[in-house]
Parts: structure tokens; C-alpha cells; sequence
């Protein structure tokens, strides 16, 4: 059994999940705000000492047509910064579509009688759910 964290990057916000092999599934865990554009380190780094991952998976954004996403590169880097800093594996998976599952979920849950309004801040960590979720499936877990 491996615990994995997983990332949906993004230039305010990065959403957060967690997951094990063991399960194969994957729990929204908190959406971090970044600064300046600039990922929450000491945030990511608590997440890091709390759930000791053994893998990071990072959503990869990609075009429908398979061009580059202007945010790749920002992507890669984080990525690289997150193994670099933690020594930690990182993988990516492809994102797409994710964060669109995410706010239909959120959705789905609003008609089932919930009525608070849906915030930003719970897609974008349902999307890290849903990018660990599709790479633990990927990867046969």
C-alpha cells in the first residue's frame, strides 16, 4: 500500500487530494492559494510531512488537438521543484476534462439538496481527486 498526493496545479490556486493503492480511491484533501503566482511551500510541505507520499501525481493540462497548454511549462516546473525539494517521485496525468467533472459533482450534490453555493476553491481539489483517481485506474490500482 502506497500513500500518493496529488496536485491540480494552477497559478492561484492548486488543489490537493490523497489516495492509496490499496483503496484506489482518492479523497479531496484542501485547495492551497499561491502568492504571487508562486506555489504555498510551507503548505505543500506540512501536506508532505502529515501524509509521508510515497508518489506525487500533478495534472498535466493538455489541448484537445494534443498542441501545448501555455501552462505546461509552469506544470514541469512545479513538478521538478516538487521532487527536487521533497525527493519524492512525480508523475503526471493528463487533467483534462477534470476540472468539469469537478464542478458537475459539486453540482449533482447542490440538486441532492445541498445549498451552499459551489466555490472555487472545492473544484479545484475534487480535480486533484479526480487526476489521482484516473491515474491510479491508469496504472491498474
Amino acid at each position: 500500500m502506497a500513500t500518493i498526493l496529488a496536485f491540480d496545479f494552477g497559478l492561484q490556486r492548486t488543489g490537493v487530494a490523497v489516495g492509496n493503492t490499496l483503496t484506489g480511491s482518492a479523497t479531496p484533501e484542501c485547495t492551497l492559494q499561491s502568492k504571487n503566482d508562486t506555489p504555498n511551500w510551507d503548505e505543500i510541505t506540512k501536506l508532505i510531512e502529515d501524509w509521508k507520499p510515497e508518489k506525487i501525481i500533478v495534472g498535466m493540462p493538455t489541448e484537445l488537438d494534443d498542441s501545448e497548454n501555455p501552462l505546461q511549462k509552469k506544470v514541469i516546473r512545479f513538478s521538478n521543484q516538487l521532487n527536487g525539494r521533497y525527493n519524492i517521485p512525480v508523475e503526471h496525468e493528463n487533467e483534462q476534462f477534470s476540472s468539469i467533472e469537478a464542478a458537475q459533482r459539486l453540482k449533482q450534490l447542490r440538486q441532492s439538496g445541498r445549498k451552499q453555493k459551489i466555490k472555487k476553491q472545492e473544484v479545484d481539489k475534487i480535480a486533484a481527486s479526480i487526476i489521482l483517481e484516473t491515474w491510479m485506474k491508469n496504472n491498474g490500482y
